[in-house]
């Protein structure tokens, strides 16, 4: 369902981010973003001269390599168009989120390293979807792989262990719907799970 009709308006500027993970050969992952911003009218710039409608005034690349522990491995950017031809410079310092692992204190831990002028507000603000679109990758792939070895070795899915999404948003609340249909043995709900119920979720 889209959005409700708009009133009468004119676009200016669009930013697009694109993210997408990759698995290695070599075990490891490789989650890469890519931002765009772009006018729809003509402007000058000091150091690039004039931008026509649809030049990006920002083009940027961020890849993390990590593990299956989301630990960060290595960082490349690349800044192929920015206002200022400095822009670019920056780049050595992303290094510093080598050794960092994507999970709690992700985000401070960022801005600890790269806040302020130690960073680029717009290779900063790739890092949010990149971690997301991590997890996106791997979780569901190291599941589905875990599930498929307790299946060959004759052993039901552990039920026992905590989901990893049990209480990351809303609809995953330990005492909501979904983790009383599909994870009963973790709903904190008022109402206890029926049998049946219970039954279906294995």
């Amino acid at each position: 369902m889209p959005l409700s009709p708009p009133a009468e308006r004119q676009h200016i500027h669009t930013r697009e981010i694109a993210c997408r993970g990759y698995r290695r050969a070599d075990g490891l992952w490789d989650i890469e973003g890519h931002l765009t911003d772009v006018k729809t009218y003509a402007f000058q710039t000091e150091q690039r001269g004039r931008l026509e409608p649809g030049d990006p005034v920002h083009e940027m690349w961020l890849r993390l390599t990590i593990d299956s522990q989301f630990k960060v491995h290595a960082i490349e950017t690349v800044t192929d168009k920015s206002p200022f031809l400095a822009c670019g410079d920056i780049a050595p310092n992303y290094q510093r989120l080598v050794g960092l692992s994507i999970g709690k204190g992700w985000t401070r831990a960022v801005k600890e390293r790269l806040g302020g002028v130690e960073g680029c507000t717009h290779l900063m603000e790739l890092l949010g979807p990149i971690a997301t679109t991590a997890f996106q990758t791997i979780y569901p792939i190291l599941a589905r792989e875990a599930e498929e070895r307790a299946k060959a070795a004759g052993r039901g899915q552990d039920r026992k262990a905590r989901p990893v999404l049990l209480n990351m948003c809303h609809i995953f609340a330990s005492d909501g719907e979904v983790v009383r249909t599909f994870w009963p043995e973790h709903y904190t709900g008022d109402c206890e799970p029926t049998n049946a119920e219970a039954e279906a979720a294995e």
